[in-house]
Order: structure tokens, then C-alpha cells, then sequence
């Protein structure tokens, strides 16, 4: 037992301070660089293979009395909440978000 901590207690002394902070480092990188391709590989064996189709925008493609419903509504929802009457909301834009 005395062996082992009188072992513990000189290995600092023996290892320079450079080595330490390299093995350090160079430990860190590993890990990271390994975690990177362990995402990768599960990535390419449980990934979706087909690209998913892209949503298209709900007023595109529309009659524009839709649009005007909407818009309408969202208005009448946005003055019901201030309090205030529809006719005095004015509107600047309508996008999406």
C-alpha cells in the first residue's frame, strides 16, 4: 500500500508539464472527432433517405378572396384582443411566419 502512494505521490514529478497539457488536448480532440463520426455514421444508417417534399405556402397558388378571408379574420381576432374596432386597423404587411 505505502508502494502505491509513494509511486503516486513521484509520477507528477516525473511527467513534464508540456506532455500533460498535450495529452490533454490531444484526449479532448479525440473524443470530439470520434463523437462526429459516431453522428455521422448513425446518421447515414437511420437517416431519412428521401428528401422531404417542400410545404408549399397557404395563400400561394389561392384565389385571392381566400387570401382576403384570412386576412379578414386575423384582423378581426388581432381588434378583438385590443380592444379597438376593425375599421381602425390598418394593414402593412401579411406574411407568413
Amino acid at each position: 500500500m505505502n508502494s502505491i502512494i509513494l509511486l503516486s505521490a513521484t509520477a507528477g514529478e516525473k511527467i513534464p508539464n508540456w506532455f500533460a497539457v498535450t495529452m490533454g488536448i490531444g484526449t479532448v480532440f479525440v473524443g470530439l472527432i470520434s463523437i462526429i463520426v459516431i453522428c455521422l455514421i448513425t446518421g447515414a444508417l437511420f437517416g431519412n433517405r428521401k428528401a422531404k417534399p417542400v410545404k408549399k405556402n397557404v395563400t400561394s397558388g389561392e384565389d385571392p378572396r381566400e387570401r382576403q378571408k384570412i386576412l379578414a379574420a386575423v384582423c378581426a381576432a388581432c381588434a378583438e384582443d385590443m380592444g379597438a374596432d376593425v375599421s381602425r386597423i390598418r394593414v402593412v404587411s401579411f406574411k407568413k411566419i
